[in-house]
């Protein structure tokens, strides 16, 4: 066990971290459990007749049918995405519930359309197996990413508004690092939480409690945890009201109660639980369905495009001195920062040249952008009029920095200068492609409009708003009102 856990403090840990593979690495192995299990049971039944289920058209078809139904339950039940607190029982027993209901999904299935050339017993056998398979790599997952945690990586930064009754808890997030929960301060009036934890935590009186809707703008904080005995509901509801406003998720210590506070969801942290506030959407089977394409369509455009983007790379390394692909910092999710891909469409040194163009700038706000950018490349002009220069951000897509659809990651230059309103935006995912993204007339937009744009998308999010946004965004390229 020791040794195990050496390969992978040293070794799996640093390889993750630095290639930042968490979502594709946990998804394959999902897809190879899954397919696993229904070669095994494939073999079982049929091995006298071909020895790999791919050679069967028949179950082929069936298998490429099964895999993004159970990968969507597994989403739905909240086992797709490696758990903090939960106990292995409780990994167990969702995964059973996964379990049974595919394969009522596939009697259901082989009945109505009548599939008698397969074995029943088979469908059975597949999900039986996919269970224990699909259990044991999460479990595996579990005890990596408990160490992962434990190292400082993958954590949540949180907030706490507490009195004396919050000390087991307090307790239980410090001493459980492998959970991935960082305490960014502590709002209370409570004695025995200035004694214990004034040397660790930053301590807040409750009377400063306005001072967190400052720091929420400033620093990075994921979630604000109200946990105090009397809750005071005035308190909770101008706390809400700010979490709403910058997008930051709020959780009430859930004592059974009618607290009579609206939209929330039963959440657990630990033993405790919650009532959680998500002011994004929160539709799980449609997000579900979302992360699903987001994999699957950047694979696919990525292969579909791969000689296009291959003749892009070799135009500009040709036409102009200097990398294929510019990386830069942006922001993403909560604040969080980022490397965006993007192919070069500016001359080697643009961005030393850029102080001195400030002047010419054409778009208000923190944005910069000017019409006829003399830093930008023949190739770069048409690249950034088609959007053909954004591609490579389908890496980043799969990387799970970014989705398809959402509002555009901004530079670190330009979240400082955002008004409080403004900062929702990166409550959620960004995106390739927008609303802005798919205006022709863009750049005649202000800036305050653009913001708004974005925030109409966050709180009218749906699967046919993001497929409208597609569909214009091919139109877009082809168009070419890029400029």
């Amino acid at each position: 066990m020791n040794f195990i856990k050496h390969i992978i403090s040293h070794k799996i840990i640093p390889f993750i971290k630095n290639w930042k593979l968490l979502n594709t690495v946990l998804g394959s192995i999902d897809i190879f459990a899954i397919a696993l299990a229904f070669q095994c049971s494939f073999y079982l039944n049929y091995h006298n007749e071909v020895t790999f289920f791919f050679y069967n058209a028949r179950t082929l078809k069936l298998f490429v049918l099964i895999l993004p139904i159970w990968l969507v339950l597994l989403y739905l039940i909240q086992v797709a995405e490696i758990p903090r607190t939960k106990r292995y029982i409780v990994l167990f027993y969702q995964y059973s519930q996964s379990t049974v209901l595919i394969i009522t999904f596939l009697m259901v299935f082989y009945f109505v359309f009548k599939l008698y050339v397969i074995s029943p017993l088979f469908l059975i056998e597949f999900a039986l197996i996919g269970l224990l398979f699909l259990f044991f790599a999460r479990s595996l997952e579990y005890m990596l990413f408990k160490i992962y945690r434990s190292k400082g990586y993958n954590y949540i930064n949180m907030v706490i508004i507490a009195d004396d009754t919050a000390i087991p808890f307090i307790e239980s997030m410090l001493s459980n690092k492998d959970w991935g929960y960082r305490i960014i301060a502590i709002f209370t009036g409570s004695v025995k939480i200035k004694e214990k934890y004034e040397k660790a935590i930053i301590l807040l009186p409750d009377e400063y409690l306005t001072v967190l809707h400052d720091l929420m703008e400033v620093d990075i904080i994921d979630e604000v945890i109200y946990f105090k005995t009397r809750v005071i509901p005035s308190e909770v509801r101008y706390t809400v009201r700010s979490c709403e406003e910058l997008g930051v998720v709020f959780s009430l210590n859930y004592t059974g109660q009618d607290n009579k506070l609206t939209n929330a969801i039963k959440t657990e942290i630990g033993d405790r639980r919650f009532l959680t506030f998500i002011n994004i959407p929160h539709n799980s089977f449609a997000l579900a369905i979302k992360k699903l394409l987001d994999i699957i369509l950047s694979v696919f455009i990525i292969i579909c495009l791969s000689p296009i983007l291959t003749a892009i790379a070799i135009l500009i390394k040709t036409t102009s001195k200097g990398p294929v692909l510019f990386k830069q910092a942006r922001v993403g999710l909560r604040g969080r920062q980022f490397g965006l891909y993007k192919f070069r469409t500016m001359i080697v040194n643009a961005e030393n040249l850029k102080k001195g163009l400030e002047v010419n700038n054409e778009a208000d706000g923190p944005v910069f952008k000017i019409k006829d950018d003399p830093r930008v490349t023949k190739v770069g002009k048409f690249l950034r009029k088609t959007g053909l220069d954004e591609l490579p951000q389908l890496f980043n897509v799969l990387r799970g920095e970014m989705s398809l659809i959402g509002p555009r990651p901004p530079l670190p230059s330009e979240t400082v200068q955002y008004k409080r309103w403004q900062l929702r935006r990166l409550s959620v995912k960004p995106g390739l492609s927008c609303f802005w993204q798919i205006k022709p007339d863009r750049n005649n937009i202000k800036f305050e409009k653009w913001m708004e744009l974005d925030l109409a998308y966050i709180d009218n999010w749906s699967l046919r708003l993001d497929f409208i946004i597609l569909v214009k965004t091919v139109k877009t390229v082809f168009n070419r009102t890029g400029l």
